[in-house]
């Protein structure tokens, strides 16, 4: 592409844009943007995570959102530049609550793609650099209480003589964020943890377990891991980092803590929530409540005949804990994606005799491959000394619109392919099932649709290429009797220990738990785009369902993904929640309608 001036072509775009924001012309608006266009909006226009494709899709959104929103003060950050065959600028605006970030790509002087993010709520920004708080006031005070004595008192009253604002089910590495960032923003929060410590979720699983994403992926809001932590992270270092994480930020973890069930009243808008607590139960009154479970839902554990009269070992990989007592045994592994893939690895490296159960194809990607092509141009060394920080590198990634990311995806996986090419005839030789999507999209889109069907390789795929992992593939399990499974093509395999690796259900399923069937049917299914692929059925819905945004249950909010998207998403749910704290109006635009249960 050759422009002759970028930026004066990124000015003027603004000028009409902006122009037409503040008269509340809408038609005018949408003039500025291309027949293909859309816009990604992240709280700071629709009190919602929405992605508007078209003009009238956006000129829909913004005659509700112009009513009283008031987005002023538009400017272009930096100089724009080139973008493939686009023109691209940061920009920044105000609304009448708060501040914003935006990115735009612009096509023959039009927009094809508009990124808008609330950062901040003004009156209620986060206390930092020059208006960080003093901490000990100097000088000579009668009955003086110390930091500690303060902070133990506010610790002791929060949960019994004073109510938390926001409650978090769930202390992994998703609730700790939102807890970091609501803490920030003095939002009273109590996160609660069935494990004692923050981190017991991590040293509790299997002892190779580790991070298949790169160290630039992976940092905690505020505190970056130190610049010579390692680029895959051992378990027992992430739960230790996690640790540290809750006490530096001053979280209110409740550890030893099980959340038996929560009911909301219509009347008092207040949820009470019953846990029990080192033995003792507790009350808890809270007006938000958020399930910060991860990805995924309650595990799916399949039921197969003989399950009864097996004399062996067997339980779901979530339960997997290690190698140990399996020397020389015979294990069984259901299944072929991450978990199955470092469990049979681990049982092999201690001397077992594992064989994995590929019940359908499955995508495999190195983990160099991921680091190098996926991520690398936004997540890595290079990436920072080209000036793009974690910040920068979240907000470039969160710009694009997901109905345009396939087809991005599709070339990449293309790259890694070709870069994997030698590991994957391996593979093959074994007789492994691969695929890479319906739309060969790959992995990233096959999390983002699903959160399965696929395996970073950090090891695995070379043992199963030599036959070190067995393997049956293309078929499933028929039944199982005392000492054995027997496989659908009549196979018979010896086993002392069955693992199920066979993945989860819906997050929704923890509201049913929790809560009830009816509030988790109200709420739908979560996660998935809508792609009309497998385990993501349409209708397209353009953004995560149900996650980090306003639920069809009132007062009722799920957070979870990975680290970085723990990260990232953990300030869009902050803020809203912040908002109603605070009696901000917080009028939702883009709700969309529930077309799936689980």
């Amino acid at each position: 592409m050759s422009t002759a001036n970028p930026t004066a072509i990124a000015n003027d775009w603004l000028r009409a844009f902006a122009g037409a924001l503040e008269q509340r012309n809408v038609p005018a608006v949408t003039a500025t943007f291309g027949d293909d266009c859309y816009w990604r909006d992240l709280v700071s226009f629709t009190w919602n995570i929405v992605t508007l494709e078209g003009q009238n899709a956006i000129a829909g959104m913004l005659e509700r959102a112009l009513v009283d929103l008031g987005p002023a003060n538009w400017q272009v950050v930096g100089e724009p530049t080139e973008e493939d065959d686009a023109v691209a600028a940061w920009l920044q605006f105000e609304t009448k609550v708060g501040r914003g970030t935006g990115y735009v790509r612009l096509r023959e002087g039009k927009a094809w793609t508009l990124f808008t993010m609330m950062k901040e709520l003004k009156g209620f920004e986060e206390k930092k650099g020059p208006t960080r708080p003093k901490g000990v006031e100097h000088g000579a005070f009668a009955n003086r209480k110390s930091w500690l004595e303060r902070r133990t008192v506010a610790e002791t009253a929060l949960g019994y003589t004073e109510q938390p604002y926001c409650v978090i089910v769930g202390g992994g590495q998703a609730g700790i964020a939102l807890g970091a960032r609501l803490r920030r923003l003095e939002v009273p929060t109590i996160i609660l943890e069935r494990n004692e410590r923050p981190g017991d979720s991590w040293r509790s699983r299997y002892r190779s377990l580790c991070l298949h994403d790169p160290v630039w992926y992976d940092h905690m809001p505020y505190l970056p891991f130190p610049d010579d932590w390692p680029v895959y992270s051992p378990k027992d270092k992430i739960g230790d980092w996690l640790e540290m994480y809750a006490k530096v930020m001053e979280l209110n973890f409740w550890g030893s803590t099980d959340c038996k069930r929560a009911t909301f009243d219509e009347t008092t808008e207040t949820w009470t929530v019953d846990v029990v607590r080192r033995g003792k139960a507790v009350t808890l009154q809270p007006r938000h409540l958020v399930l910060a479970t991860g990805v995924h839902g309650v595990p799916h554990v399949p039921s197969f005949p003989g399950s009864d009269r097996f004399q062996g070992e067997q339980h779901h990989s979530s339960q997997y804990k290690g190698p140990e007592g399996y020397q020389g045994k015979h294990c069984v592994i259901v299944g072929s994606c991450n978990s199955a893939h470092d469990i049979a690895a681990d049982l092999w490296e201690h001397g077992a005799h594992p064989t994995m159960i590929q019940r359908s194809a499955t995508t495999v990607v190195s983990a160099e491959a991921i680091a190098e092509i996926g991520l690398g141009a936004l997540y890595s060394e290079e990436a920072l000394e080209a000036g793009i920080t974690t910040d920068k590198a979240d907000l470039l990634s969160a710009s694009m619109p997901f109905r345009l990311l396939a087809p991005i995806q599709v070339e990449r996986t293309r790259a890694m392919k070709a870069r994997d090419a030698e590991l994957l005839a391996g593979l093959e030789r074994a007789g492994f099932l691969l695929d890479f999507g319906e739309d060969d999209s790959g992995l990233s889109m096959k999390f983002l649709r699903r959160g399965s069907g696929y395996y970073i390789d950090v090891g695995a795929s070379k043992l199963i290429a030599d036959g070190k992992i067995k393997l049956q593939a293309g078929v499933g399990v028929a039944e199982l009797k005392e000492r054995s499974v027997v496989l659908t093509d009549g196979t018979e395999l010896s086993a002392d220990l069955i693992v199920y690796a066979t993945g989860y259900g819906s997050m929704n399923g923890w509201a049913a738990r929790l809560i009830s069937r009816e509030v988790a049917d109200k709420v739908g299914k979560c996660w998935g785009l809508g792609s009309a692929t497998k385990n993501d059925p349409g209708p397209w819905e353009g953004e995560e369902r149900n996650m980090w945004k306003p639920t069809h249950q009132e007062a009722l909010w799920f957070h979870g993904g990975n680290l970085q998207q723990s990260r990232f998403y953990s300030q869009c749910l902050a803020l809203q929640l912040k908002a109603r704290m605070e009696g901000l109006p917080t009028p939702v635009v883009g709700m969309q309608p529930v077309h799936h249960l689980v």
